[in-house]
């Protein structure tokens, strides 16, 4: 098993988090985003879209972060990222996408350089776009989080899920931009959580090969 990604990338980062909880260690190949590894023919060979991250299966070559997710868990279920009760896992993909379809696409390389590129915006500005977005993403991420009962430390329960592997990468980006993130205490109580488990930790972008 392969895969192919870049250390600050959020959707590889969540992939990376899903493998450790899954304690499955694929081969990592990293494909560097800033010298355009993902524009060159043998990457769009794999994924014509030209995104990271990617996972070689041996068998298929899956693309899309929650895709391959979803995979590992239809594939290694044990310990369980999503709840087996409908209702409940329809609860969790919802707030997952909150942060993988509505609020990281906006934050993501081609469009802060497109936004430079074609509507005169510098670093600063790019960094405003990300927060406004950031920070509309996590206070409805922080309003579903604190309405929770459960009791548990995590976003759904005691156990971490597809929830918390797509919230922490998002709180890293948030830091990166320079969000602050005192508004949204149950998210950072979460975040601690999270931050003390290695499977978590280990994923970190600081922490991988290709960190530059």
């Amino acid at each position: 098993m392969r895969f192919f990604g870049y250390f600050r990338s959020s959707s590889a980062y969540r992939c990376r988090i899903a493998f450790n909880l899954k304690n499955i260690q694929p081969e990592f190949v990293p494909v560097n985003l800033r010298d355009k590894d993902h524009r060159k023919a043998d990457f769009l060979e794999m994924n014509p879209q030209g995104l990271v991250p990617v996972l070689d299966t041996g068998d298929a070559r899956l693309s899309q972060s929650l895709a391959i997710i979803e995979w590992l868990e239809e594939t290694h279920p044990a310990p369980a990222l999503l709840p087996s009760d409908p209702a409940a896992r329809a609860h969790v993909r919802a707030f997952a996408q909150i942060i993988a379809c509505e609020t990281h696409p906006l934050q993501n390389l081609r469009v802060l350089n497109y936004i430079k590129e074609n509507y005169g915006q510098d670093q600063a500005g790019a960094d405003e776009w990300c927060r406004k977005w950031i920070g509309d993403g996590l206070a409805a991420c922080e309003a579903i989080a604190a309405a929770q009962k459960h009791g548990g430390g995590f976003t759904f329960g005691d156990t971490p899920g597809l929830a918390d592997i797509c919230l922490i990468p998002q709180l890293f980006s948030a830091d990166r931009f320079g969000l602050e993130t005192a508004a949204f205490p149950r998210l950072r109580e979460i975040r601690a959580e999270c931050d003390a488990m290695p499977e978590f930790s280990n994923a970190h972008p600081a922490k991988q090969p290709d960190a530059i």
